[in-house]
């Protein structure tokens, strides 16, 4: 019997985190709105939550590879869970009448958290899926799957987050009470079901044995010195593209929320829709993301990373470019639907904010692409690589902040898209020129 098939509680379970990744981590950008509103902050205060979230991940993505090592997969996870369930009630917190003097830095600290939390998450959840798969195309095809659901709850946060806030002016935390109990159900129901779950851990297994054939060694060859995963030249320039990948996965969707929930007199000017239609309208680009894994899944035997993601950059770059300038008269029917009363409804937008929403469809396979053409030939250095991606998801923080910087500078949200619009243009250059491994003399046999 397969090592998938008698893993299929496991598997089941890794998914469920996969999605309860997506839902945390994308309360972000809608709290945003409220953030912007209760506290008066600008758009570049706003984002204090996703600067708090992902900021985490370049302190704990190191760290979480340490505690996977010490304690394993199962108990990693299981400690991630509480440190979970502490950042939820904190941010909950923050909507405290008693808290209004400091809700600002309660919320930030809870974000900050949650980040930890989510990182240790990330860092669980990819390997182990791989591992439960058998690796190789049955590991790849898992974690796939586990993509659709993770795309799947970020389209529920905005939906469920832009019920919950209605009129954008008058949100308040206290309005996202509910979605933060959700949060904070998920993470117990998962803790229980984990604890009670039994997970083989094959990686574990084998850990020893290394270690035995390490010291049985008489002495390191220098050139094991010499060399680490940075020693590549497309190593260093791939996880650059990660880095600047967050902004456009993650900005993109941002700044359309913002930009359509912002009044029409603000000092960064918007449409002044209602955020429940525009909570629908974005969860959308998430849903394109979902359709976009799935096809990557499908073809992703047969197209090569270098391929697929040179398309999706230039694709990329038409989208953000055409969602620019398109002249906002040009409107195009957007559906989303109405869960309270199962029902489709149809919101007209500028046909640029359209644009924007297919750029989902594009980064959707930016990151495994870019994780596969920036590990190849790394060899014995591959697990360190590893680690290092994890760390650079923390360029969300970096990029939307400065997307939100260009925003209040310019006084303008369709300015502001030249930030992804580098992004995607620095990812078509990896994808072109700098995934090619130049050092082809490093070795990289052994342990």
């Amino acid at each position: 019997m397969s090592n998938q098939s008698k893993q299929w509680g496991a598997i089941i379970v890794m998914i469920a985190l996969f999605a309860m990744i997506a839902f945390v981590t994308n309360l972000c950008s809608p709290m945003a709105v409220i953030v912007k509103n209760q506290f008066g902050a600008s758009n570049l205060q706003s984002q204090i939550g996703n600067y708090g979230n992902f900021i985490a991940y370049l302190v704990m993505g190191i760290p979480a590879g340490m505690l996977i090592k010490k304690f394993g997969y199962k108990t990693t996870a299981l400690m991630a869970l509480v440190v979970g369930i502490i950042a939820i009630l904190i941010q909950y917190m923050s909507g405290w009448e008693s808290m209004a003097s400091c809700a600002f830095w309660v919320y930030l600290t809870g974000a900050f958290i949650g980040g930890l939390c989510m990182c240790m998450l990330n860092t669980v959840v990819n390997p182990m899926l791989n591992i439960l798969g058998g690796g190789g195309n049955k590991g790849n095809q898992l974690i796939q799957i586990g993509g659709v659901f993770n795309s799947a709850a970020a389209v529920a946060v905005y939906i469920i987050m832009g019920a919950l806030i209605g009129e954008a002016t008058k949100a308040t935390v206290s309005d996202a009470t509910p979605a933060l109990f959700i949060a904070l159900g998920i993470f117990v129901v998962a803790f229980i079901v984990i604890l009670f779950t039994k997970i083989d851990e094959p990686e574990r297994a084998d850990l020893k044995k290394i270690e035995e054939r390490e010291h049985a060694k008489v002495a390191t060859p220098a050139q094991d010195k010499k060399y680490s995963a940075f020693s590549f030249r497309h190593f260093k320039l791939g996880i650059l593209a990660i880095f600047l990948y967050m902004g456009i996965e993650v900005g993109v969707p941002t700044y359309i929320l913002q930009y359509l929930t912002a009044g029409t007199d603000a000092a960064t000017p918007g449409l002044a829709m209602d955020a429940n239609i525009v909570g629908l309208i974005v969860a959308v680009y998430w849903l394109m993301m979902l359709v976009g894994r799935f096809v990557g899944g499908m073809i992703g035997g047969k197209v090569s990373s270098k391929q697929m993601i040179t398309v999706v950059a230039i694709a990329s770059m038409v989208l953000i470019l055409f969602g620019m300038f398109a002249p906002q008269s040009l409107t195009v029917n957007i559906p989303g639907v109405d869960w309270a009363n199962l029902s489709v409804i149809w919101a007209q937008v500028p046909v640029g904010i359209f644009a924007f929403i297919l750029v989902g469809l594009c980064t959707s396979v930016m990151w495994g692409g870019i994780f596969n053409m920036a590990v190849e030939g790394l060899g014995k250095y591959t697990a360190i690589a590893s680690g290092a991606f994890m760390t650079m998801v923390f360029g969300c923080a970096v990029m939307v902040a400065i997307q939100a910087w260009v925003a209040d500078l310019s006084g303008s949200y369709m300015i502001s898209y030249f930030v992804p619009l580098a992004c995607a243009a620095y990812i078509l250059f990896y994808a072109l020129i700098g995934s090619k491994n130049v050092n082809t003399d490093i070795p990289v046999a052994g342990v």
